[in-house]
């Protein structure tokens, strides 16, 4: 193997573990926007990440998608969808910060594999190897248990998962880059949320320059907080496989999940310690099938290029062997989401 793709290979993992990093440390970011609310600071995120994303597009003179996008209603109706979607995914995870719910917050990141696979089997009635039921069926189990250790539904984690569900499915129908996506999605949210922040402002109620020159450049960096990991998101994406950024994922509620014990103490009792203990090993179950799975394609796909060096197929002949297991369109639209990661 030679030196640049070991090099390549090494750099894609740095900028993975930056972006998911990134996402994963993110709760420190949203309290230090106060005395902002939730919705101020959505809405500043929706403006000045067009800023931002439009700013790297024209260093990179992107903008032939853009001709392509208007000219297909269907798709423009998709993305006018996941632009609503993200922004309820947004908005809850920042009211969640800040109102002291990181740890249930991260648990909506970690159920999400499971919710995706969920989806798919209600919604495209896709069919599960049984590894892939007995972790939906643990999924299901811990939110149980979670319910009883939180008195309540955990109505945050499952707003977050299912939401975020929903927008990787239907970015997987899009088909449109990361930078791309997050361009047409902050333009359909940008007038919307202008029009509140100018409303906030005519109130005498915002936040920016009201509370100093330090808190307006700091909600005007959420631009910079939302794009910059997607950056690095692609640099990785392009230079691991997909089975790396998969596993890296969890590095981003992993950390949420840390961060909310031991930097915001919030309170962990027995249930709910229980409750996170069935989704770990619903993920670990889930992750150890896809891992095999993925290497059966691959000893499949390498016995059949060893058969094609002894036999000749004629054209037409009708020889050809997948490369790999095909993803299911909930797998895919998983995959898809990664791209934009909230």
């Amino acid at each position: 193997m030679t030196g640049k793709p070991a090099a390549e290979r090494r750099i894609g993992l740095l900028n993975g573990f930056a972006a998911y990093g990134m996402w994963g440390l993110v709760p420190l970011f949203w309290p230090l926007l106060k005395p902002a609310g939730a919705v101020e600071i959505l809405a500043h995120r929706m403006v000045w990440s067009l800023v931002f994303v439009a700013a790297a597009l024209a260093v990179i003179r992107r903008w032939a998608w853009i001709g392509e996008l208007v000219r297909q209603p269907r798709r423009l109706a998709l993305i006018t969808v996941a632009a609503a979607v993200i922004t309820v995914n947004w908005g809850v995870y920042i009211w969640s910060v800040n109102s002291g719910h990181v740890v249930e917050a991260s648990l909506g990141y970690f159920i999400n594999p499971l919710v995706t696979i969920a989806m798919g089997v209600l919604l495209l009635k896709e069919r599960l190897r049984p590894v892939q039921w007995a972790a939906v069926g643990i999924g299901a189990l811990a939110v149980v248990v979670l319910t009883v250790g939180y008195g309540r539904p955990p109505w945050i984690s499952l707003v977050l998962a299912f939401s975020f569900a929903t927008y990787g499915l239907v970015k997987k129908k899009v088909n449109l880059g990361g930078v791309e996506s997050l361009a047409a999605e902050t333009a359909i949210q940008f007038l919307p949320a202008l029009g509140y922040l100018v409303w906030l402002g005519s109130q005498g109620e915002s936040t920016f320059g009201a509370e100093g020159a330090g808190h307006a450049l700091l909600l005007a960096a959420t631009g910079i907080v939302t794009a910059l990991p997607l950056v690095c998101f692609g640099a990785a994406a392009i230079r691991v496989p997909l089975s790396t950024l998969g596993l890296l994922q969890y590095l981003a509620p992993v950390f949420q999940f840390l961060l909310g014990i031991l930097y915001f103490k919030e309170a962990m009792p027995p249930e709910r310690w229980a409750g996170f203990a069935l989704v770990w090993l619903a993920l670990t179950l889930l992750t150890w099938d896809a891992l095999r799975t993925a290497r059966r394609a691959a000893r499949a796909l390498s016995g059949h290029r060893a058969g094609a060096d002894d036999t000749t197929v004629p054209p037409g002949a009708g020889g050809a062997v997948p490369a790999a297991a095909p993803l299911s369109e909930a797998e895919a639209g998983a995959a898809k989401a990664l791209e934009t990661k909230p």
